[in-house]
């Protein structure tokens, strides 16, 4: 039987991909340019016996879902930059108290109300320190509307194995253009379920880490009682102060990603294998990368793309050796440059580090790109 195939824009695609991983719960509040997702959630939850909720504001919204996943949902919720400032003090909730969900953050122009319907990429360090605190984040960055799809069904996936909020970054351009999206079928893509408690009610401990990093999630309404709260706590949830648990408990919590970030690590390369200038790009921004290195490779320039769909943890290995290896990175994304200083970090002098930066609402192009590599060389 032929798979099902469909032409359409990125944010019904991300509704899609949510439902093919399982997603039973959307809470949000519509914003441009995210509300197709919601839009699209709404029809299709009720089908499967899930629950839509449009909430008050994007902080109810983010409250629903921690309070959905906490029952044992497989929650969602989808807003843009101002949306996710909303949010950022019970993301951190859900960092601290290890609650899984997913939360797709379609980029605009910012800051404040900024460009709404224009396309961005200024919350890419936001996903990573935009709530206080120390803690590990995960954040997927896809450039197509079948990524789109395959990456929201990563990031459930990772939210469940990691007990975590997950982000998906995309913006405006991606969110809203249309492409061709090939459904897989059931069981195509691995879809990762929460681990199952093993222990009786009156035995169990929500921050119980005897048996590894990630302590089994029980669901309230399933018999089991447990402690949630955003103080650090000890293992059966209550508060603490006691200096040891609570250093063990920060430290465990960043140390279950960042022991594992090979297994959430994700790249694309295309031509980077002899080549001189590594053009670093994620997103729409990193279309424009590719076709100016096919542009560049006709003129006589060894350019090669590297394209993270993993942005957090962040791809320090590879990134690294690429340093090692090429003349010059350029890195090429819609703000006035912040992943930039990642590479500069990891590169550590061995190549020259340049960026392409653009932030009045329009794509960088291809021509912006090879007149910066051009430069550098």
């Amino acid at each position: 039987m032929a798979k099902k195939v469909a032409l359409m824009q990125g944010n019904e695609a991300c509704a899609h991909g949510a439902v093919y991983a399982g997603c039973n719960f959307f809470g949000g509040y519509p914003i441009t340019p995210s509300t197709e997702v919601a839009e699209v959630l709404a029809n299709e939850l009720p089908k499967v016996g899930g629950k839509f909720i449009q909430m008050e504001d994007e902080i109810a919204a983010m409250a629903s879902v921690i309070g959905a996943a906490l029952t044992g949902a497989k929650a969602l919720t989808a807003t843009s930059g101002p949306g996710v400032s909303l949010k950022q003090e019970l993301i951190g909730y859900a960092c601290i108290a290890e609650t899984p969900c997913v939360i797709v953050n379609v980029m605009r122009g910012g800051p404040s109300t900024g460009m709404p319907t224009g396309p961005g990429q200024s919350d890419v360090m936001q996903a990573r320190w935009g709530t206080h605190g120390d803690h590990a984040a995960i954040a997927l960055v896809p450039a197509s509307c079948q990524e789109i799809f395959s990456e929201t069904v990563r990031a459930f996936n990772l939210a469940e194995k990691f007990r975590m909020p997950v982000q998906v970054l995309y913006d405006e351009i991606v969110g809203h253009m249309r492409e061709r999206v090939e459904f897989p079928e059931p069981g195509e893509l691995e879809v990762i379920n929460r681990d199952p408690v093993t222990v009786p009610p009156a035995e169990y401990k929500p921050y119980d880490t005897s048996k590894g990093d990630v302590p089994p999630l029980a669901a309230f309404g399933s018999g089991y009682k447990f402690h949630v709260t955003g103080l650090n706590k000890a293992a059966d949830g209550f508060p603490t102060t006691k200096a040891e648990l609570v250093d063990a408990e920060e430290r465990r919590q960043i140390s279950k990603v960042m022991d594992r970030a090979d297994e959430i690590e994700k790249n694309e390369e295309y031509l980077t294998e002899d080549a001189e200038v590594v053009i670093w790009a994620y997103g729409s921004t990193a279309r424009s990368a590719r076709y100016a290195v096919n542009e560049l490779r006709q003129a006589g320039v060894k350019a090669g793309l590297f394209r993270p769909l993993t942005l957090w943890p962040f791809p320090e290995k590879r990134t690294a050796a690429l340093a090692q290896q090429a003349k010059a990175i350029v890195v090429a994304e819609m703000n006035l440059g912040q992943m930039i200083y990642e590479v500069e970090r990891v590169a550590k002098g061995a190549c020259s580090v340049a960026g392409v930066f653009r932030v009045d609402g329009e794509p960088i192009n291809p021509g912006q790109i090879m007149d910066k590599v051009k430069e550098v060389l």
